[in-house]
């Protein structure tokens, strides 16, 4: 369980929102793993942002589940456009009151609007503790938002990262941070989970900014939820 907790995000020139935490985790992160510190200067001034509330980084990442990121941005475009709001904040309301066939127009499974409905309703419904949420640790929050109907434990770990910006998230059931750590590390043999473990504890405690680079190495354009 991680007791880390980030520091505040400041908007500077790296991006609207970095976590302060960022560059003394790059300086770490160099000194302990040598994959690292020939990764992290490939990427510039990038770093990690969050650009969305918090209903929204959760609805972002349901519509984001089992596709693509670029089949993914374009569903949310079109489903963000069908409730009638902008791409970085849609109100639960609006979400509720949308017909079920068009969000189904835009590209989404039923079982995904199920899912986006569940939200919202625990949203309006003040179920979840956001004003909470900066005062919890990582797996209290996890443990609050998998309650959730269509959220698992991977979802809830992208918005500890994207959202809250949690310093030292591992998210084990990502498959790009399993491929990464298998082509960084293994020269592309597959790695098991605890292999993948293994390998982060030289990242504590700023395993979310490693694992932010290890999908870098396997695509440059920054994932946002």
């Amino acid at each position: 369980m991680s007791k880390v907790s980030a520091g505040p995000a400041t908007a500077n020139s790296a991006g609207v929102g970095a976590p302060e935490y960022w560059d003394d985790a790059c300086k770490h992160l160099a000194r302990r793993d040598r994959v690292l510190k020939k990764l992290i200067p490939k990427f510039g001034e990038a770093r990690l942002r969050s650009r969305g509330d918090a209903f929204t980084t959760l609805a972002r990442s349901i519509v984001g589940q089992q596709i693509s990121v670029k089949a993914a941005q374009s569903v949310w475009d079109r489903y963000a456009a069908a409730v009638g709001g902008v791409a970085t904040h849609l109100p639960p309301a609006d979400v509720q009151a949308l017909p079920v066939p068009r969000m189904r127009e835009a590209g989404l499974s039923a079982r995904k609007c199920e899912y986006l409905l569940a939200l919202a309703h625990h949203f309006s419904e003040s179920r979840v503790h956001v004003a909470q949420w900066q005062a919890m640790d990582d797996e209290a929050i996890i443990t609050e938002l998998v309650a959730i109907r269509g959220i698992g434990r991977w979802t809830a770990e992208m918005f500890l990262i994207f959202h809250l910006m949690r310093p030292n998230v591992m998210p084990l059931d990502d498959l790009g941070l399993l491929k990464g750590i298998s082509l960084n590390y293994f020269s592309g043999e597959p790695v098991s989970r605890a292999e993948a473990r293994e390998v982060g504890e030289a990242w504590a405690p700023f395993r979310s900014v490693a694992t932010w680079y290890i999908w870098r190495s396997l695509d440059p354009l920054p994932v946002e939820y």
